[in-house]
C-alpha cells in the first residue's frame, strides 16, 4: 500500500463569500480525504490526508470544479508527516494575520434564489433580502476580514433555526452564506412618508411603493449599496421633475429594465450585450436603441441620445418591484449631483428630502456606498465606463511584487487604489471631488481600503497637478509623494490591466491633464520603458479662451482651434457658428484676452478638439454635463463614410500632429453643406489614422490606448483595427475604466518605476 501524506495548501484569491469552503468539504468527503479547512484573512487554509495519487486528483479537481464565482490566483502546497485525522471538517476561522483574501463584490440573485422568490410554496415568497452562497452581498456589507457574519453588517441578525439548519448543513447551497436570512430573522422592509413618518411595513411597504411609482411620485429606495430615486420612465412630468431637484438638466438617467424580453422589443441587443446585462456583475449597459422605437419612454430620460444605459433588476428587491410595476423605470444614484450616493436612511431622509417624495428602505446596515456599474461592448469584449458594484474590489494581478503603495486617483471619476504584494486593489467608484460631501466620501473610501486590508502604505502615488484635492491630500499624508504625470498613469494603467511590462507606445487621449511643461496635455503619444517615459508626439497646442469655461463650452474651443489659423480675422466671420454664439461684445473681449494670452492658456487636448469640430459644425456650442459634445458627435457619425481628413506631422522636438489641414477641410465641408454625419465620421477616420502614422513613425510594436476619448466606440474600434492591420499589437482597456477611474491604478503601477520619491510636504 502506498503511504499515505498530509497535504497542507494555502489558496489566494476570489475563495471567500463563494461557497469555497463548502466546495473543499463536498469534495474531500466524497473522496474520503480526512482533514479540515477554514478562511483566515490570507485566504482559505486546508489540510488533507491520503494517498500520493488521490491527493494529485484532489488538487486538480479544486481548480476545475470551483464554484462559479470562485477565482484562484495562487495554491501553494507542502507535504506534512500525518497528522492522524479522521473526518473532514470546516473550522472556525482565523483572524489574526496580514489581511491579503479577495474580498468578492456584491453579485446579482441567482436562478435558484429567484425561483424561491416568486414560488408561493416557499419560506422565502416575496422576501426581498434571499441570497445564498451563489448570490448577494459582500463588498457592500462586509466590516472586516475573513468573511464571517460576524464581521458583517448582517451581526445583528440571529438566525432562525431554520437558517441555522442551512447554514450548517454542508449539502445546502446556503452552507455557511454569510448574509443567510429569511423573513423570520432577516432584515425587513418600511416604507416612510417625506418627513420620515413609518407609513408602513414589510409586504404593504413594497405594495405602497409600487403604487407611489404608477403615480408619478419619486421613490427613494435603498437598495444594495446605497439609495435609487426611482420614477416612471414613461412619465415624462415625473422625469423633469426628478430632473429639477437633482439639479440634472440633460445627462442620461439610468433605467433599470421589468425584463429581459422588454429590452430585447425596444434596443438594438447583440448576444454579448444580452450575456453582460444578465452576468452575475449586472452592469448598466449601454445599448443602442431601435430606429422609431420610442419605447414609451418619457423624451427626458436620455433627450437626444441613441443609447439608452439599461440594467436588469439586480436584488430581490428590485426583481419585486418591476415584476409588480411590469414598466421600466429611471433608477438613478440617490444624490444630488456632485455628491457621492446616500448610504443610510436617516442621511437620505436629510439629503434627499427634496428631491424624493417617498422613502422605501430596509434595516441591514450598508458598509460602505457602491454604485451601479457602467459598461459597453467594444471589439467584442467588455469594456467597464464606471467601475463599482458587481466589479470593486477586485484586484488586478501583476507579475511583479508590489510595495504597499496607495494610490489617490485623479480629480475627476475618483477612484483610490492600494498595493498588496502582486495585487492593486482599485476602490468603487467615488466621483468627481467637487464638493465637501464628495471629498468625505474619498477620505472614508481611503481610510476604508487600507483599513480592510489592513495595510500601512509606504508611499503616496497622486497627480502632478498641484490644485487637485487628491493630491493636496497626498502632500498631508506624512508619507513619501510620488507625483505621477496624468497621461503617464493612464498608459500605465492599460499596461498594467494588459499585463504589458513595457516598452510600449502610449496613446492617452481626454480632456485635460497637467503637463511637465505645465500647460494642459490631452493628446499625447509616450514611449513608456522600464523607468519612465518620453513624450514623443502630441497634437499641435491651441488657446483655450476663458480657460475652464472651454470645458463646458466647445464654442470656446473651436473659438481657439480658429484663431490659432485664421488669427483676429476669426472674429469677422460671423457665417461660422462658433463665433456667431457670441454677442460682439464679448467678441472684443476674447480678441483682446487671445492676443494677449490672457486665461487663455495652452492645450494639447484630443477631447478640447472634438469640443473644437462639434462647435464648428454647430452640433453643440454648449455643453449641460460633462463630455456631452464629444459624445454627439460620436452618435452623428455616418458608419458608411469611409473617407478621412488630411493632417501633417511637424518633425520637432517631440513630434507634433498638425489638425489646421483637418480643419481646413471641415470648413470647405460646412461650405458645401456637407451634413454632419459625414463629417463627423471622416473627422474620426483621420483620429485613427494620426494614432497609425504616429505609431509608424516611433515603431514601438506595441500600442496601448487610454484616456476618456477611448470610451468612445467608434474610435477605439477604428483604431485598434487600423494598427492591427498596419502590424502593430494593440491594446485597450476592459476591466478597468479609460478613463480617469483607472488613474489610480497607474499611479501605484507608475510609482514604481520611480527611482526618488518627492520628499512627504
Amino acid at each position: 500500500m502506498t503511504e499515505r501524506q498530509r497535504l497542507r495548501a494555502v489558496i489566494r484569491g476570489a475563495v471567500q463569500g463563494v461557497g469555497f469552503r463548502p466546495y473543499v468539504y463536498r469534495l474531500a468527503t466524497q473522496m474520503s480525504l480526512p482533514g479540515w479547512v477554514k478562511n483566515s484573512p490570507q485566504g482559505v487554509f486546508l489540510e488533507i490526508e491520503g494517498t500520493p495519487d488521490l491527493l494529485e486528483t484532489f488538487l486538480l479537481r479544486l481548480e476545475d470544479e470551483r464554484p462559479p464565482r470562485a477565482s484562484i490566483q495562487s495554491l501553494e502546497y507542502s507535504l506534512l508527516p500525518l497528522a492522524g485525522f479522521t473526518e473532514f471538517e470546516i473550522r472556525a476561522s482565523d483572524t489574526a494575520g496580514a489581511r491579503s483574501a479577495v474580498v468578492l463584490p456584491d453579485i446579482a440573485t441567482c436562478a435558484d434564489c429567484l425561483r424561491e422568490l416568486f414560488d408561493p410554496n416557499d419560506r422565502r415568497y416575496g422576501y426581498p433580502f434571499t441570497n445564498c452562497t451563489n448570490c448577494g452581498p459582500r463588498f457592500s456589507i462586509i466590516r472586516a476580514l475573513p468573511y464571517d457574519r460576524p464581521q458583517t453588517t448582517m451581526a445583528g441578525f440571529m438566525m432562525c433555526p431554520d437558517c441555522r439548519a442551512e447554514y450548517e448543513n454542508p449539502a445546502d447551497r446556503r452552507f455557511h452564506a454569510q448574509p443567510n436570512a429569511c423573513p423570520a430573522c432577516g432584515p425587513h422592509v418600511a416604507f416612510w412618508s417625506q418627513d420620515g413618518t413609518v407609513a408602513t411595513q414589510r409586504q404593504d411597504a413594497i405594495r405602497q411603493a409600487v403604487d407611489a411609482i404608477r403615480n408619478g411620485k419619486i421613490v427613494a429606495v435603498k437598495g444594495l449599496g446605497g439609495f435609487h430615486l426611482i420614477v416612471n420612465a414613461g412619465d415624462e412630468a415625473a422625469v423633469l421633475r426628478l430632473r429639477e431637484r437633482k439639479h440634472r438638466e440633460e445627462k442620461p438617467l439610468a433605467l433599470m429594465a421589468p425584463s429581459l424580453s422588454w429590452v430585447e422589443q425596444h434596443v438594438e441587443l447583440s448576444p454579448l450585450e444580452s450575456r453582460l446585462l444578465r452576468s452575475p456583475e449586472a452592469p448598466i449597459a449601454l445599448l443602442r436603441r431601435k430606429q422609431g422605437n420610442g419605447a414609451g419612454l418619457a423624451p427626458s430620460v436620455a433627450p437626444g441620445n441613441p443609447y439608452l444605459g439599461i440594467m436588469l433588476p439586480y436584488t430581490p428587491l428590485h426583481h419585486i418591484l418591476l415584476q409588480e410595476l411590469e414598466i421600466p423605470v429611471v433608477a438613478t444614484s440617490g444624490n444630488l449631483s456632485d455628491e457621492p450616493i446616500c448610504t443610510d436612511e436617516t442621511d437620505a431622509l436629510q439629503r434627499l428630502q427634496n428631491v424624493a417624495d417617498r422613502f422605501l428602505v430596509h434595516n441591514r446596515p450598508i458598509a460602505r456606498h457602491v454604485d451601479d456599474s457602467v459598461a459597453r461592448i467594444v471589439l467584442g469584449r467588455e469594456m467597464i465606463l464606471r467601475r463599482a458594484r458587481g466589479y470593486a474590489p477586485f484586484p488586478v494581478h501583476l507579475d511583479n511584487e508590489l510595495p504597499c503603495m496607495l494610490g489617490v486617483g485623479a480629480h475627476l471619476k475618483n477612484t483610490v487604489a492600494i498595493s498588496a504584494g502582486h495585487d492593486v486593489f482599485l476602490s468603487q467608484h467615488i466621483g468627481d471631488l467637487e464638493t465637501p460631501e464628495a471629498l468625505s466620501a474619498f477620505r472614508r473610501v481611503t481610510a476604508d481600503l487600507t483599513s480592510l486590508y489592513e495595510l500601512k502604505p509606504e508611499t503616496v502615488a497622486c497627480d502632478l497637478h498641484p490644485d487637485y484635492v487628491s493630491t493636496r491630500y497626498a502632500d498631508t499624508s506624512g508619507l513619501p509623494v510620488a507625483r505621477i504625470q496624468h497621461h503617464y498613469a493612464h498608459a500605465a494603467a492599460c499596461m498594467a490591466e494588459n499585463e504589458i511590462t513595457g516598452p510600449a507606445l502610449g496613446v492617452s487621449w481626454d480632456g485635460t491633464g497637467y503637463g511637465m511643461d505645465r500647460t494642459v496635455w490631452g493628446g499625447e503619444f509616450l514611449r513608456i520603458t522600464g523607468d519612465g517615459f518620453e513624450r514623443v508626439a502630441h497634437l499641435r497646442t491651441f488657446r483655450l479662451p476663458g480657460g475652464e469655461r472651454a470645458v463646458t463650452e466647445p464654442r470656446r474651443s473651436a473659438l481657439g482651434v480658429l484663431y490659432e489659423i485664421l488669427g483676429p480675422e476669426v472674429f469677422h466671420r460671423t457665417d461660422l457658428a462658433p463665433v456667431k454664439a457670441f454677442p460682439e461684445a464679448e467678441r472684443r473681449i476674447l480678441a483682446q484676452a487671445l492676443a494677449a494670452g490672457l486665461n487663455s492658456p495652452l492645450t494639447s487636448s484630443a477631447g478640447r478638439l472634438f469640443d473644437a469640430v462639434a462647435g464648428l459644425i454647430g452640433l453643440r456650442l454648449v455643453c449641460r454635463f460633462e463630455g456631452q459634445a464629444a459624445m454627439e458627435l460620436e452618435w452623428s457619425l455616418d458608419e458608411r463614410e469611409k473617407d478621412s481628413y488630411p493632417f501633417r506631422i511637424v518633425e520637432a522636438g517631440p513630434l507634433v500632429l498638425d489638425w489646421e489641414p483637418l480643419v481646413r477641410a471641415v470648413l470647405s465641408d460646412l461650405a458645401l453643406l456637407l451634413p454632419p454625419a459625414r463629417i463627423s465620421a471622416r473627422f474620426h477616420n483621420a483620429l485613427a489614422d494620426m494614432i497609425v502614422a504616429i505609431a509608424r513613425k516611433i515603431g514601438e510594436p506595441v500600442v496601448v490606448l487610454s484616456g476618456g476619448c477611448f470610451q468612445n466606440r467608434y474610435l477605439t474600434e477604428h483604431a485598434v483595427q487600423r494598427l492591427g492591420a498596419a502590424g502593430f499589437a494593440p491594446a485597450w482597456h476592459q476591466r478597468v475604466p479609460p478613463n480617469d477611474g483607472g488613474i489610480a491604478l497607474g499611479q501605484i503601477v507608475a510609482a514604481c518605476r520611480l527611482k526618488e520619491l518627492d520628499p512627504c510636504a
